[in-house]
Parts: C-alpha cells; sequence; structure tokens
C-alpha cells in the first residue's frame, strides 16, 4: 500500500520566500493590535461548585521525571501573549491527484517533527524562523505505517514503517518495521523487525510508548521492546490467544483493546498489562452490542465506546487499581471524535476531548443559533460522572480541548473573525481563570489548520503547532508548495 510519492529535494527562489515572510509577519503579528481589547473581553466561565468548599489548587510545579517516562510538561505564563512564527514548513514536489499523507506530529522545546510519506523531518523552533529552518531528515525504508502522541521526557518517540518491497516478495505493504528516533536530533535510535507480523498493515498497526516500553499490536499479534536499546520483552500472536490485542494506550499505564470474534459476534475487553511482561493485571468486559472501543486515556483508564451509533456515545471510567467501572458519561449532546483517522494507530488518538488526573474535559456539539457561542467545553469528574465546570467558547469563536496543564486546561479557541485573534489559553477549572497564552491570526488561505478532523493541532513549551494531515497540490498554482505546517510562539518569550 502506497501513501503518496517520496519527497524530492525542495527548491524555491529567494523573492518568494521573502514575499512569504512578509505575508506571514502582517498576519500573525497583526494581533498585537488586538491583544488590549481582547484581553478585556469576559471569560466566558461558568462554574458548578457548592459553597463553602475548599477549592484545590493547579499544580504549577513540576517533579524531574525519568527520561523514559511520557513527558508531561507544565505550561509557563508567557511574558507577552502577542504571537510570532516560529515554524513554518511548505511541502514542495506535490504531483496529480495523489495525497502525500504526514501521520504524525511531535514537539519538544527546540524542534518540531513531521512525519511525512517515506521520512521525518525536524524543523527548528525559532523566532522569524529563515525559510523553510530544516534542522535534519531521517529518511526510513518505506511508508511510516503507525504513530502515537506518545513522547519520552527526553525527547523521543516511536513509529512502524511498511518497508518497501517487490510485490513478488508476498510481503509488499506488510508493516514490521519499527524504530525508536531522538526528536532533537534526527537520529534513529534503534530498529527492529516485528516477529510473525506479516499480517500487520497500515489499517490495523497501532503503537504506544509507557514507562521505558515500546508496543505494538495488529490484530494478529502484539509485541512490546525496551526503548532503551530496543531488546524484545514479549510478544504474542494468534497461536498463542485467540483474543488478540487490537491496540494499546500509553502514558503512565499501558492499556490494551482485547478483541474477541468478527463482524456482529465481535466482543471487547479492556486489559491493563504489565508493561516488562505482557502479563494482565486486570480486565474490564466491554458489554455486548458495541460497534467500537477507544482507549483515550491508560491512566485513569477512560474508555470510548460506540454502541448503537457513528460516533461516540459515552465515556466510562475505570478504577486504575481493579479495573471495576466508576462511571459512565452519555455523549449526547457532546462531540468527543476517535474515529477521524482510520490508519496509522488509532486506538488512542481521540479528538474535542482531554483526560486529566480526576477530570475529562469534552468539546460539546456545535450551536446552530450564530448569536450564541459556537460550542462549550464542560469538565466531568471521572469518579462521579458529574459536570463540575464549564468553558464557553463565542459566536464564531469555538473552543478545542488540547491537553492539560498539570490540573488546569490548554484550549484553542479558534475564530472567523478578521478582528479578534484566534487564541491559546490556559483555563483553571476550579477557580474559573482564564490566562492568556498566546493571541494570533491563521493566514486567510489555510483555515483548514484550525479544523481538527484536518489537523494536529498541539501545545508544547510555549508553543503552538498547526500540522495538515493531508498534503495535496493547489491545482490553481501546481507547481507551488504547500503549506504543511505553522507554528506560533510569543514574541515575549525568550528562545
Amino acid at each position: 500500500m502506497s501513501f503518496g510519492p517520496p519527497p524530492s529535494i525542495y527548491t524555491h527562489s529567494a523573492l518568494e520566500a521573502d514575499r512569504s515572510r512578509a505575508r506571514r509577519r502582517r498576519r500573525v503579528l497583526g494581533a498585537a493590535a488586538a491583544v488590549s481589547a481582547v484581553v478585556c473581553l469576559g471569560a466566558g466561565v461558568l462554574w458548578y461548585d457548592s459553597a463553602g468548599h475548599e477549592k484545590r489548587r493547579t499544580d504549577t510545579t513540576q517533579a524531574r521525571q525519568a527520561p523514559d517516562a511520557i513527558r508531561e510538561t507544565v505550561e509557563k505564563t508567557p511574558v507577552s501573549p502577542e504571537g510570532q512564527v516560529v515554524v513554518q514548513h511548505n511541502e514542495p514536489n506535490l504531483t496529480g491527484k495523489q495525497q502525500r499523507l504526514a501521520p504524525g506530529t511531535w514537539a519538544t522545546g527546540k524542534i518540531l517533527a513531521r512525519a511525512v510519506a517515506n521520512h521525518i523531518e525536524g524543523y527548528r523552533i525559532e523566532p522569524d524562523p529563515d525559510w523553510d529552518a530544516k534542522a535534519w531528515t531521517l529518511t526510513l525504508d518505506g511508508h511510516v505505517c503507525a504513530t502515537s502522541r506518545d513522547v519520552t521526557a527526553d525527547g523521543r518517540t516511536a513509529i512502524v514503517v511498511q518497508p518497501a518491497r517487490a510485490k513478488s516478495s508476498g510481503k509488499n505493504g506488510v508493516c514490521d518495521e519499527v524504530i525508536m528516533v531522538d526528536l532533537d536530533t534526527g537520529k534513529k535510535l534503534w530498529q527492529q523487525t516485528m516477529p510473525s507480523a506479516g499480517s500487520a498493515y497500515v489499517t490495523n498497526t497501532d503503537i504506544a510508548l509507557t514507562q521505558g516500553v515500546v508496543a505494538i499490536a495488529w490484530r494478529e499479534g502484539s509485541v512490546a521492546y525496551a526503548m532503551d536499546g530496543g531488546k524484545r520483552l514479549w510478544n504474542t500472536t494468534v497461536a498463542t490467544s485467540r483474543c488478540p490485542d487490537t491496540g494499546f494506550a500509553g502514558g503512565r499505564a499501558l492499556l490494551a483493546l482485547v478483541t474477541c470474534g468478527e463482524g456482529d459476534n465481535t466482543t471487547y475487553r479492556v486489559a491493563k498489562l504489565d508493561p516488562r511482561t505482557g502479563r494482565t493485571v486486570w480486565q474490564y468486559p466491554v458489554s455486548k452490542g458495541v460497534n467500537s472501543v477507544w482507549l483515550p486515556s491508560a491512566d485513569p483508564p477512560v474508555i470510548a465506546i460506540q454502541a448503537g451509533d457513528y460516533t461516540v456515545t459515552d465515556l466510562i471510567s475505570l478504577d486504575s487499581k481493579t479495573g471495576e467501572q466508576l462511571t459512565r458519561i452519555p455523549m449526547t449532546k457532546y462531540k468527543p471524535d476517535c474515529s477521524i483517522d482510520m490508519y496509522f494507530g488509532v486506538v488512542a488518538k481521540c479528538y474535542g476531548m482531554v483526560v486529566g488526573r480526576d477530570r475529562v474535559f469534552v468539546m460539546s456539539k456545535d450551536n446552530d443559533d450564530i448569536t450564541k457561542p459556537e460550542n462549550q467545553i464542560t469538565a466531568f469528574d471521572l469518579k462521579k460522572g458529574t459536570a463540575v465546570a464549564k468553558f464557553q467558547g463565542r459566536p464564531f469563536q469555538p473552543v478545542l480541548p488540547l491537553r492539560t496543564n498539570g490540573d488546569d486546561l490548554i484550549i484553542y479557541r479558534s475564530t472567523l473573525d478578521d478582528v479578534r485573534p484566534a487564541a491559546v489559553v490556559d483555563w483553571n477549572p476550579q477557580t474559573g481563570k482564564e490566562t492568556p497564552y498566546l493571541l494570533f491570526h491563521l493566514p486567510d488561505e489555510y483555515g483548514r489548520l484550525s479544523n481538527p478532523d484536518d489537523s494536529d493541532i498541539l501545545y508544547e513549551q510555549g508553543h503552538a503547532f498547526f500540522a495538515r494531515r493531508e498534503l495535496e497540490r493547489d491545482d490553481v498554482h501546481p507547481k507551488d508548495p504547500v503549506l504543511s505546517v505553522i507554528g506560533v510562539g510569543s514574541a515575549g518569550l525568550k528562545h
């Protein structure tokens, strides 16, 4: 299976580069004029709490993590929320109608990395970067098959690759190569061939990282490797298990989605595994009649289910020690989406929802009344299932939960307004306080960048990144490079 043509060397005239830099400065830095007006606007927060209850403070300190722990950064409030471009890359040489797919985006404090087709590229994060400030390129043996959002505390991640093979080999399209990458340097740290993975394809291969372990599943088997050195720790096949692992969720723990049967007879269970041995710690049987199951969080364990609909219908939180169900939260009025991608490792990738230590933050469905806020984010208690706080969007300014920040939530508020800028804000659900982190305008012609259906949207170490997952040629200007990613940082943040 092919995911588009391999990249070729990028050439672009200095004149066009200067023009593009001028355009992006005008659009992004143009938000400065609106900063004072925006900061004075209402926070749009509704907060529910019992009178007299002591309010827990948000933890703004961060314990030093082990190098192979999955990164959990706590963000600092920038000196100024005024935005400036810190990364921009345009993908060259797109031909015909074929898409070039970009299934992975990761950021460190220094580098924004993108997996595109059969390579990974790293771009330097710096104020007003030179045109296409590429730091490194890692060429792979074939196209990327599966990626994880997990990044270690010292800036590593792992991917699964589909090595290029002749059709006569009988293994054309098989995704059986796992690679560990240092995102700051672009160095390949180790590479292994997955055992008995002849049925691993882009449509069924899933990868997760946790506690010094890289785990991969492909429905007919699974395997785990040590992050340090790539030693194989354990593996399973259909010969050893009639109910194979479909996929994993990583982070602080390792959850497996276990699938039994096929078609209408399919049943699911969720298992917490010991990452080093693969041993089952506990299991939770999902009710029969469920069409699909996803794992948006391993710790605290939260599962999303599709029961008789085309979207997520319920969220279920489990006890992290026993696997017993704590609560079930109906999603009738909400819009978490776990089925945008049909490949590249999807079991743990859900948009429009973020799981915190004891809260889950979920984006609502859009409001049809254009005079009212576009949508809202609701925080639910994971033990009781009750709504405990709400953050309102604004008319023509929908809000999207991005990630937790200690006990706070980082939110992206997009805009269709030429005056009011888009914003990244920190929201404390305990106090209702909204703190602006970044204020900016994205270029008009790149509206899809703000849509989580089309783009990866990240905020990491003071920078917001918008990265298209599918890159297509512009038919009007077929020879022009196409914007792949743009990053915004604070004009007042020292780099």
